[in-house]
């Protein structure tokens, strides 16, 4: 794994953990998360319980704590 993206998903987490969105501004976070594809995104956020959206023409990337996500991982396993 890339280690901006473990950083990335490491200040999401606090935020998230604090706040109810996180946006992803900083160029190389948004270099990290877009040398993902979309899909690549959708399954990272899902993977922590998150949605990811994708705002401004991709300039930023909103991820926010989903309960719906969080049931759907609790019912994979």
């Amino acid at each position: 794994m890339n280690p901006n993206l473990i950083a990335v998903e490491n200040k999401i987490a606090r935020s998230l953990s604090t706040r109810s969105e996180c946006f992803i501004t900083h160029p190389t976070e948004l270099a990290a998360l877009k040398s993902m594809s979309l899909e690549e995104i959708e399954e990272f956020a899902l993977e922590h319980g998150w949605r990811a959206v994708s705002r401004l023409g991709g300039r930023q990337i909103q991820f926010y704590n989903d309960a719906g996500a969080r049931e759907l991982m609790a019912s994979e396993v």
